[in-house]
């Protein structure tokens, strides 16, 4: 085992950061990994290497602008580690306060020389102490006369989104969701009604030192709790025995409303990255669910999620949506379509996911959900239920194309669709709406 002495912390935060944003690894993914592979750090250790990362990449428009405000040399022009180790020093210097400047600068000259750079030492050093000594006085763009570039650069979001959202949602609404972007997010987890109840596993979690409660939890969803103050998740025995999984609550009032009969046939036919087929199996416990997804991975990912937790009716299938499957027409009792989407809705959870969206890229997406459902429609049987879901908060992605569906096939809505957004405080940004074929 590696000697924990040895370890640098920012270090480690920096190569999670140089793989996410040089060779474009997800930030979940590529943290996860690393939080892995140094599980043996204290946890207090571990802890600072997240919110280090997370934060470097959710508020990376605003540091790279601060940086530019102070440095000869632009940003676009430094070498990616330096550019890197800037943005990490300047993060600990606008947002974590219990790190002392000198130890910010210090640190980041070292970290410099230590990757190669040693010639660059004075530039790192003379650009964070200039930076340490104004960072209360940053000037930002102005708000009145230049809302886009304001937006921008005070909530990280690149100004061609941002101007989206404005267009879309006005200036109040948009402020406010990007400022629900950049709050801590809580986790939530689903009971494993198989194994125990809310009281069991509440009993379970509390003796493993874990804080629970039901704030901020839906009053449709009576098997959800909200955790905090645990190590991490594999860690803990409850988890391991397959009392519970983790599930946003805006995911699982995709399932909620009565439509998944403890006998019905349910079809997930974008199932990664499982919850919603392990949710639906839950509910139909004497039914059957086939989960299916495009890539192998994810369905096994999905398969060994559901053997921990011990749920033995579902089916896995590898298998891309847009490619119709005979065997499965009017056979669903219940279709769920959770389709590929822009994730404008748990950009607070997946921060990187910003950085990738267009309006172009919206479009596209918009137009494969579409080729999706025009395909998948038929899975579902006469008087069945189609759910129609996204984590996104786009009018093309999500209103537009629930108009479409009905104008072009024999579905009728049941209710009002729900559109919650990042600020409401249930959950994620998600889209839900529920269906019935009526011919």
């Amino acid at each position: 085992m590696t000697d924990k002495m040895q370890v640098n912390l920012r270090q480690v935060a920096m190569e999670i950061l140089y793989e996410v944003q040089k060779n474009n690894g997800l930030l979940h993914v590529v943290l996860s990994d690393a939080l892995k592979k140094y599980q043996y750090l204290d946890k207090n250790e571990r802890s600072f290497i997240s919110r280090l990362v997370q934060g470097t990449e959710e508020r990376k428009i605003e540091l790279d602008y601060i940086i530019d405000s102070f440095s000869k040399t632009p940003v676009k022009k430094q070498k990616d580690v330096i550019r890197i180790i800037l943005e990490m020093s300047v993060y600990q210097l606008k947002y974590m306060d219990s790190v002392p400047a000198s130890a910010v600068c210090n640190e980041a000259v070292k970290l410099a020389v230590k990757k190669n750079f040693g010639t660059l030492r004075g530039f790192v050093n003379g650009v964070l102490r200039n930076i340490a000594r104004n960072i209360d006085n940053i000037e930002y763009p102005d708000k009145s006369t230049n809302t886009d570039k304001y937006l921008s650069v005070k909530y990280s979001v690149p100004e061609e989104l941002a101007g989206y959202f404005l267009k879309k949602f006005g200036d109040n609404e948009t402020e406010e969701m990007f400022e629900a972007f950049n709050k801590d997010k809580s986790t939530y987890i689903r009971c494993n009604t198989k194994k125990t109840d809310i009281a069991g596993l509440t009993a379970a979690l509390e003796a493993e030192g874990v804080t629970v409660t039901n704030e901020g939890i839906d009053k449709r969803i009576d098997y959800a709790l909200k955790i905090s103050g645990y190590d991490y998740l594999g860690g803990l025995k409850s988890f391991r025995d397959g009392l519970f999984f983790v599930q946003d609550i805006s995911s699982m009032l995709a399932s909620q409303g009565g439509f998944i009969k403890r006998d019905a046939y349910v079809i997930d036919v974008c199932a990664a990255p499982g919850g919603k087929s392990i949710n639906a199996a839950l509910m139909a416990d004497i039914g059957h669910v086939s989960s299916r997804d495009i890539s192998g991975r994810k369905v096994s990912l999905i398969k060994e999620n559901a053997e921990r937790l011990g749920i033995d009716n579902i089916t896995y299938k590898v298998w891309d949506a847009v490619k119709k499957d005979e065997e499965s027409v009017e056979k669903a009792d219940v279709l769920i379509c959770d389709l590929p989407c822009s994730g404008l809705g748990i950009i607070g959870r997946k921060p990187d996911i910003k950085y990738n969206v267009t309006y172009e890229k919206i479009k596209e997406l918009a137009l494969l959900q579409r080729k999706i459902l025009s395909t998948v429609w038929e899975y579902v049987k006469k008087d069945g239920i189609l759910i129609y879901s996204t984590c996104t908060v786009t009018p093309e992605e999500n209103a537009e194309n629930t108009e479409w569906l009905v104008n072009n096939y024999p579905f009728e809505l049941i209710g009002k669709p729900e559109q919650i957004m990042p600020q409401d405080g249930t959950g994620d940004g998600f889209y839900i709406a529920r269906l019935k074929r009526t011919e």
